[in-house]
């Protein structure tokens, strides 16, 4: 493999390869603008912003995975007892959401860098597939075992999916305090590169143990820099390979899909009572969106008409 020749920054962007020799695939994603974009609308604290930073990652790093362009990926905590109460992030078309919901008090009296299990407690991480050109729908839960979210997502390829899995994520702040994170993962298809939907498979297969132990040398530095090509960063993890084949790149972008439209479409399900009970003593109904953190205010009696 020869190093590409490729530009001096790469971010909001997904990149897949495969290594056929190996029997591998991988896809590697950074995001930068489009993460700053979604951590602004909520001002978190440090720790929830590495967390929801870390989420989004992989939530672009699977979702990147689906060949149905309309299908949904959702990554979503369960927790039990945890400083964290709600954690969710999708996927669908290139675009990636998230927000998270948290006790700031127990926050404020734990750590700078609380555990997962200070955030989670017993926890659980549930990844679901909503697949819009074949209707079918399924769903993977698995503890948040480990000391990141991507190791519960690993955990998820293998219990689940049954498939040898690497997943790695880093982030970090450049001196403008913008924010930069990149993520790497990286799967064993032992029946070819293109693999089936689901594998049977050992998980000591020395072709697999190769392509694993290159991977679990690149830092969380690498993939959260952003003068870093990803073509570049394939490289100097498989510049040693006969072969790899590096695919077409998919941006990515901010996404939300709370439209006026859509907000009204949601209110029209109520009955009108319902949605005069709704309305304040100006009757205006507001309707705040937990994903952008916006507020949409609306006339009751514009609605009821």
């Amino acid at each position: 493999m020869t190093d590409p020749d490729v530009p001096n920054t790469d971010i909001d962007r997904a990149l897949g390869f495969t290594i056929p020799a190996r029997h591998a695939r991988g896809r590697v994603v950074r995001l930068g603008p489009t993460l700053d974009a979604i951590l602004s609308a909520h001002a978190y604290p440090p720790a929830i912003e590495k967390l929801l930073a870390e989420a989004l990652t992989l939530t672009a790093l699977i979702g990147s995975t689906l060949k149905d362009p309309a299908g949904q990926l959702t990554m979503q905590t369960q927790t039990q007892d945890g400083i964290v109460t709600l954690l969710v992030c999708d996927w669908r078309g290139g675009e990636v959401r998230g927000y998270v919901q948290y006790d700031a008090e127990r926050l404020a009296a734990a750590p700078a860098e609380p555990t997962l299990f200070a955030l989670f407690g017993a926890g659980y991480l549930a990844i679901t597939f909503d697949l819009a050109s074949t209707g079918e729908r399924y769903q993977g839960i698995v503890p948040l075992d480990g000391d990141t979210l991507a190791a519960a997502a690993q955990s998820y390829f293998y219990q689940s999916e049954q498939i040898p899995t690497l997943v790695r994520a880093g982030m970090r702040k450049d001196a403008d305090g913008r924010c930069v994170a990149g993520g790497v993962l990286i799967q064993h298809l032992p029946e070819g590169e293109e693999g089936r939907e689901r594998l049977h498979t050992k998980l000591d297969h020395p072709e697999w143990e190769h392509v694993e132990a290159l991977g679990q040398t690149v830092g969380a530095d690498e993939l959260a820099d952003a003068a870093l090509p990803l073509e570049t960063l394939v490289w100097r993890l498989f510049n040693e390979e006969r072969e790899v084949r590096v695919l077409d790149g998919q941006p990515i972008a901010k996404g939300c899909r709370c439209t006026l439209d859509h907000i009204r479409s949601v209110l029209a399900r109520f009955p009108v009572e319902q949605r005069l009970e709704m309305a304040d003593d100006d009757g205006m109904i507001s309707v705040d969106c937990a994903f952008c953190s916006t507020v949409f205010p609306m006339q009751a009696a514009n609605l009821a008409a």
